[in-house]
């Protein structure tokens, strides 16, 4: 502070002598101030506590341009730009000139008022005179210039700032007029731009670019006077042949900015550009642009395409079109109430350059970049897609090349296409009968493919494409398409040969699935058509491929909407002809009967199409799976996946069987309930020897809720063959109350397009290779799995439940003997213990009771009961005697069950 006092003081004598002084006195003595000055800058970190700084600045500025003008006046270009050079360069401890630069360097940094100071001392024209010279005047290397080229590009960088600064305002532009020298430096960037200093070309453009930004009324009559913007087009059209591109894009870059920049005040500069056939200049240019972006990109390129675009809005009238609306179309579309943002196309001239650049052009980045440029514009105002559709059909015509495209340039343009849809609510039925016909004619894979995905994404957004695709053909189309693959498919089946379609062809059959799967979704009369065209039995060829599956079960569940039977018929006689390791296969075929069996009206089909016998084979497939350990080309497989067939099969049955009195009737009367036992009992988990059990003493007892804790929550290890014993039986208590149906144990498996389907495979895939969401030892169960049994840890009382499904409770009864293993015989016994006390809660209300009993399944079970725990000493004995003392009690004939 007290150096800044100082220097204000010091500062104050200055005035008050200089008027005094002879014109040498007086630089000397402001020139004596400088240094001083800049120290005390220096010593405040840049804050500048000076109450007389735009005086200063004045002074400075003032004869900073003073000294310009000396060493410019009268002298040859060469010459007067190497006295500049001399000037404005730093030597030894200071320059004069160097001084009085670097003190107005920092004085423009300061505030506004200090700023028009500065301009107003006549150096914005004297600056623009140095940059004209610094730009067409290189000069010759000297040994000496790698000992400068850092003071050099100090200078450079403070005389850049200063005009940056000043020439953003505009009475710095209109200070830099009276040089008569910024058409000179325009048209010079347009002519000599090969011949230039090339170290001044970035600055340069950076300070004509913020010229250009603040241009006034003035500035522009007085370069439309000088004819500044004809004489550069001619310029650059020879440079245009010339120059490589890169160089031609830069200098093209900085006219166009005046006329872009220009039209907000005027649209003079615009009408001459267009005279001078500016358009076609930049046509010229940019399609020499081709493969520019591969070799580092150049963001002149860019900027150009960006002002092209911004063109587009600069017009004096409003265009005036009548488009053709043809329907149908979205409910909500409304072209009437279209309201505009007032950014709408007002000049097709511009556009029709980035069209034609697209038409002509293969190149990348100048395909994205112009498709980039056309959402943009539509960005702007919804009404411009139909303002540049209904008068130059961009999109209509870009349909009829984009096969020939780069595959990026193909995917955004298609984006493009579904935005029509998707943000402006339109049904451009024009485009789409183009779009079909590319999918029709399938020149290049890739497109077709690209094109498809377009239009299944605009299927899944409204019920109305599903009619607009049928009477359109489409949806033939694709069944024609799809009888034709299946064929292929039927007769490479069992061949071993790999498969015949691979990558993108294979991915298109997918999508032609997924189309068909949209277009019948929620579509009776679509579903009618695919099976009037008799597609049934070739659709269903596809279940083999699992990239096929998901796609051609939608389709199967949807024909179920209007024929249950043969839906039930095709899945079930899949489920019963799949080999048996085809575990996927059965499972996703499981995971769609599931989603059917939702509806009540598909049960009746469900069994007559033998949908029990059909579940129940599946388990019958899978004997000895289980064992522990793992024997033949079971252990390949893996017992997660095991585990989660057989859930998905007692599912099945519970679903079939649920609010459904003839279906319970039915599977009860017909003996199914002792196959399922007979079939979970052979899975390898459970005791299958038939050896009469020897009893022994326990030394702890734990309740079933604590056995599931301790086999899937807890640390504590148990083998194998007891814990997957205990997942079935957790499966069978659900069952009891008829709930497995609405259980998710499972995460859903959702194989990716480019996973090899291992259905088709000869010898099952390693389990660790495609590991299925099972909830091992560590995770822990939905809360649905305590729902029956409560919190273990919190030792709640079990909770009653009524028994919907007496049978499943017979078939836990059943396993009961076979819950043993040799080796293992107290934990056996401890784990048949928790089952009975867990069975004895079933059928402790009244309502379970006589439900067991009506069921007339007793017998059965007290007979398979009796021989492995007749002996009054075993721990079983008294608990059994206990459950069908209860059951006695309600029963029509006790003595049946005394």
């Amino acid at each position: 502070t007290l150096l800044w006092e100082t220097l204000g003081k010091q500062f104050v004598e200055y005035e008050q002598v200089a008027p005094f002084l002879i014109p040498e006195d007086q630089q000397r003595r402001l020139l004596e101030f400088l240094p001083l000055f800049l120290k005390a800058w220096e010593q405040s970190a840049g804050v500048i506590v000076f109450p007389n700084i735009q005086l200063l600045a004045s002074e400075v500025s003032k004869l900073l341009t003073k000294e310009i003008k000396k060493n410019l006046n009268g002298k040859p270009a060469e010459e007067a730009r190497l006295a500049l050079e001399q000037l404005l360069k730093q030597k030894g401890e200071a320059g004069d000139g160097h001084l009085l630069l670097k003190s107005v360097y920092l004085l423009s940094q300061t505030d506004l008022r200090t700023l028009w100071n500065i301009i107003g001392s006549g150096l914005p024209a004297a600056l623009m005179q140095c940059l004209y010279l610094f730009f067409t005047v290189p000069l010759k290397k000297t040994s000496d210039d790698r000992e400068t080229s850092e003071d050099d590009a100090q200078t450079q960088e403070m005389l850049v700032k200063i005009m940056l600064n000043v020439y953003k305002e505009e009475q710095g532009i209109e200070e830099l007029l009276a040089a008569d020298k910024l058409q000179s430096l325009i048209i010079a960037t347009s002519s000599l731009w090969d011949q230039c200093n090339h170290s001044w070309k970035v600055p340069t453009g950076c300070v004509l670019r913020t010229i250009s930004k603040a241009q006034t009324k003035t500035s522009i009559v007085y370069l439309q006077a000088a004819d500044c913007i004809k004489i550069a087009i001619q310029n650059l059209f020879t440079l245009a042949d010339t120059l490589p591109a890169c160089d031609v894009c830069e200098a093209a870059s900085i006219v166009l900015c005046f006329v872009k920049d220009s039209y907000p005040v005027s649209s003079a500069l615009l009408t001459e550009f267009e005279n001078s056939d500016g358009y076609q200049l930049l046509l010229k240019i940019l399609l020499r642009c081709e493969g520019l972006q591969q070799n580092g990109g150049n963001p002149y390129l860019d900027e150009i395409l960006d002002m092209l675009t911004c063109l587009t809005t600069c017009g004096k009238t409003e265009l005036k079109v009548s488009g053709n609306i043809v329907h149908p179309q979205l409910p909500h579309f409304d072209f009437e109430r279209t309201q505009s943002s007032g950014m709408t196309v007002k000049n097709l001239q511009p556009f029709q350059v980035l069209q034609s650049i697209f038409q002509r052009s293969n190149d990348q980045h100048l395909c994205e970049r112009i498709l980039a440029a056309i959402g943009t514009i539509w960005a702007w105002d919804r009404m411009n897609f139909f303002l540049l559709e209904w008068t130059l059909q961009p999109i209509n015509q870009f349909t009829d090349i984009i096969h020939f495209k780069p595959h990026p340039v193909q995917v955004q343009f298609f984006r493009l296409v579904e935005s029509i849809v998707l943000d402006l609510s339109y049904v451009p039925h024009e485009i789409l009968k183009k779009v079909q016909y590319l999918i029709k004619e399938n020149i290049v894979p890739f497109c077709t493919l690209t094109a498809l995905q377009c239009l299944l994404s605009m299927t899944q957004k409204d019920l109305l494409f599903s009619d607009i695709f049928r009477d359109s053909g489409l949806l033939g189309l694709l069944l024609a398409l799809l009888r034709k693959e299946a064929k292929i498919l039927r007769k490479s089946a069992g061949t071993h040969l790999p498969s015949l379609k691979e990558g993108t062809e294979k991915e298109l059959n997918v999508v032609m699935l997924k189309m068909v799967a949209a277009l019948t979704a929620r579509s009776v009369r679509n579903t009618v058509v695919l099976k009037d065209y008799g597609m049934v039995p070739y659709i269903k060829i596809f279940l083999d491929d699992e990239c096929y599956r998901s796609a051609t079960l939608s389709i199967l569940e949807q024909l179920s909407v209007i024929n249950y039977e043969e839906y039930m018929s095709i899945v079930i006689g899949a489920l019963c002809s799949s080999t048996q390791w085809e575990l996927h296969l059965k499972l996703d075929l499981l995971k769609s009967l599931l989603r059917m069996l939702e509806s009540p009206k598909s049960h009746s089909a469900f069994r007559t199409c033998s949908g029990f016998n059909g579940l129940l084979s599946l388990l019958s497939d899978m004997e000895g799976a289980l064992q522990d350990p793992p024997s033949g080309q079971w252990a390949a497989v893996g017992q997660n996946c095991i585990l989660e067939l057989v859930f998905y099969a007692l599912q099945g049955i519970t679903a079939a069987l649920h609010l459904d009195p003839v279906n319970s009737t039915f599977f009860q009367r017909t003996g199914l309930f002792e196959k399922m036992a007979e079939d979970l009992g052979s899975l390898g988990c459970f005791w299958t020897e038939g050896k009469r059990q020897i009893p022994v003493s326990l030394e702890k007892t734990r309740t079933f809720a604590e056995f599931l804790d301790a086999a899937f929550c807890s640390s504590e290890p148990l083998p194998e063959w007891l814990k997957n014993c205990i997942w079935i039986l957790s499966f069978l208590d659900h069952m009891v109350k008829g709930t497995l149906h609405q259980e998710s144990y499972f995460k859903e498996r959702k194989p990716e397009m480019g996973e090899e389907a291992r259905d088709d495979q000869e010898a099952p895939q390693a389990q660790e290779e495609h590991p299925v969401a099972f909830k091992r030892p560590g995770n822990k169960l939905p809360a649905s799995a305590y729902m029956l049994w409560g919190n273990p840890e919190e030792k709640l009382e079990i909770r009653d439940c009524t028994i919907v499904h007496p049978g499943a409770v017979c078939v836990m009864m059943r396993l009961l003997p076979k819950l043993y293993k040799e080796g293992y015989a107290q934990l056996s016994q401890e784990i048949q213990c928790a089952l009975v006390d867990h069975i004895q809660s079933l059928v402790k209300s009244e309502k379970s009771r006589q439900v067991m009993c009506e069921s007339g399944l007793l017998s059965t079970v007290i007979t398979s009961c009796q021989e492995a725990f007749c002996s009054d000493s075993h721990p079983l004995h008294l608990p059994l005697t206990r459950v069908f003392e209860k059951l006695a009690s309600q029963a029509v004939e006790p003595h049946v069950l005394r």
